[in-house]
């Protein structure tokens, strides 16, 4: 047969499309073409692949051997391809019978020796797989229980291409050589369901705040000096969320898969992600990019999770400015000459700042030797839009001894605290049924104000707020969402004056 057919996927973002690789033999010196966008590492595959089929007993053709990938309009990049194009050129060449790489999608890279290697971006793959209509996947041992996630999907994993080729004859199925890990779930980053918001003492508006900003989506800053607790708080507000649900778990498992930072034989991610990345940290880790191949950053790592950002005020302003968009969207959007991909970044932000450079300044000002000026040039560097897309504002004060004994007395464990913000976020999931959004940080402004208005009169201190030019247009709506969490959390059917007055003072960052 001198035309033979197999099927990979091409990611772009997280988002994967249906690859159709032809492999077409034909009479000429002997050579092998490559078309259809590849990129350097996928030019590469012909010598790779040669080798692992001369060293798999097969044999290679000794003709003008063609390679098409389609669509050939979209970009293909990384090694994913080279099992694909192996099966197809040994389908062409009637090594293997020309049907039986029919409804099978191939995603592995081959080593010299013809081993099967593990790639990233797996479980997109496999999703878009099974989507298009291929129900069965062969992949690397490597990468098995990450494929075995997507429901309905027969995977095939081996361990080297003389194995698939048996398969494709008719042989036996492929055995891995160890048994599939454990798909209980887990989470990326540092444990921190040992953590419990109990450790956090003799702040309690803070904790009240972190409940609040768990219910509803809200995105938090701390304002403290040195031990007041800000760090404590941020590594323990995942603690209070739930745990994701089998789509957003999905989702973030995709995300992670194709960051690469989804550990070996990982299950479904079910805890909602912690990440906390470096001030030294760019943009395009904070956001995203890459010239070749493009890769999520930390704000879509954070998907569906926290996203802290500690001595925020040392980050580049370009960078926290970068975040702008996706704490709007829930989105990033990362262009490229050749593309443009998507990533999910729906976070919950939470900054941390000590109030001047020295770290001294304290309610008293006791130590500090930072002029007016400096406090003031050091916090600038959190310009003002991005405050103005954080809802919840904390002032912590330094904690003596004797507060922190007196505190114990009243702190709630953080499964107490969690089981009310599961409480809260099904009264939103009832309110918001019929509607895309799933909580009230994501209603829009303008369906906010039409469909979930406060109580009669309610609003009437956050007029005046407006008049007295304390808060933007886009501030009263976040003041709007928060009044409604707190009104959530309290079992009320919608928020009243106090509501929207406890918002208010945690968007102006004012103690009560």
């Amino acid at each position: 047969m001198a035309l033979a057919r197999a099927h990979s996927v091409a990611l772009v973002g997280v988002r994967g499309y249906l690859i159709e690789v032809e492999a077409d033999i034909a009479q000429g010196l002997p050579a092998t073409i490559l078309v259809g966008l590849p990129d350097t590492a996928l030019r590469e595959a012909r010598d790779r692949i040669r080798a692992a089929i001369v060293n798999s007993a097969e044999k290679w053709p000794q003709s003008k051997i063609t390679v098409g990938l389609s669509p050939a309009s979209l970009p293909k990049r990384g090694s994913g391809f080279d099992a694909a194009i192996a099966i197809a050129i040994l389908a062409a060449a009637d090594a293997l019978p020309p049907s039986s790489p029919a409804g099978i999608m191939f995603l592995a890279e081959l080593g010299l020796d013809g081993r099967l290697r593990p790639v990233p971006g797996v479980l997109p793959a496999v999703v878009a797989a099974a989507a298009a209509g291929l129900n069965t996947v062969v992949v690397a041992a490597g990468n098995a229980a990450e494929a075995r996630l997507v429901p309905g999907v027969r995977v095939i994993c081996a361990g080297s291409l003389a194995e698939v080729a048996i398969w494709l004859r008719g042989g036996p199925v492929p055995v891995p050589e160890s048994p599939p890990a454990d798909r209980s779930g887990g989470a990326l980053g540092p444990p921190l369901r040992h953590k419990d918001l109990a450790e956090v003492l003799g702040q309690s508006e803070a904790r009240k705040a972190a409940e609040i900003c768990a219910a509803g989506g809200h995105n938090l800053s701390l304002l403290g000096p040195p031990g007041a607790g800000k760090t404590m708080l941020a590594e323990r507000l995942p603690t209070i969320l739930p745990r994701l649900d089998p789509a957003a778990a999905l989702e973030v498992t995709s995300i992670h898969s194709v960051a690469g930072t989804l550990p070996p034989d990982a299950g479904l991610l079910t805890e909602p992600p912690f990440c906390a990345p470096h001030h030294t940290a760019s943009k395009a880790a904070i956001v995203g990019g890459g010239s070749t191949v493009i890769r999520p950053g930390a704000a879509s790592l954070a998907h569906r999770g926290v996203l802290f950002l500690d001595e925020a005020p040392e980050f580049q302003r370009d960078v926290l400015d970068a975040l702008r968009q996706p704490l709007e969207a829930g989105e990033v959007i990362i262009a490229r000459s050749a593309m443009c991909a998507t990533f999910p970044a729906r976070f919950t932000l939470v900054l941390a700042a000590n109030p001047c450079p020295c770290a001294k300044s304290s309610s008293g000002g006791a130590g500090c030797g930072c002029s007016p000026a400096t406090r003031r040039r050091y916090l600038g560097r959190l310009s003002g839009p991005l405050l103005d897309r954080v809802d919840v504002k904390i002032q912590l004060q330094p904690v003596n001894r004797q507060e922190m004994l007196y505190d114990r007395k009243f702190t709630e464990t953080s499964a107490v605290v969690a089981a009310r913000v599961a409480a809260a976020r099904e009264r939103m999931a009832h309110r918001l049924t019929g509607t895309p959004w799933r909580l009230n940080a994501e209603i829009p402004g303008a369906e906010l104000r039409r469909s979930f208005p406060p109580e009669p009169g309610a609003v009437r201190p956050l007029d005046r707020a407006m008049e007295l030019g304390q808060v933007s247009a886009r501030g009263a709506d976040k003041i709007v969402r928060v009044a409604w969490s707190v009104a959530d959390l309290a079992g009320k059917p919608r928020p009243g004056t106090d509501e929207i007055n406890v918002a208010i003072s945690l968007w102006l960052g004012v103690s009560r």
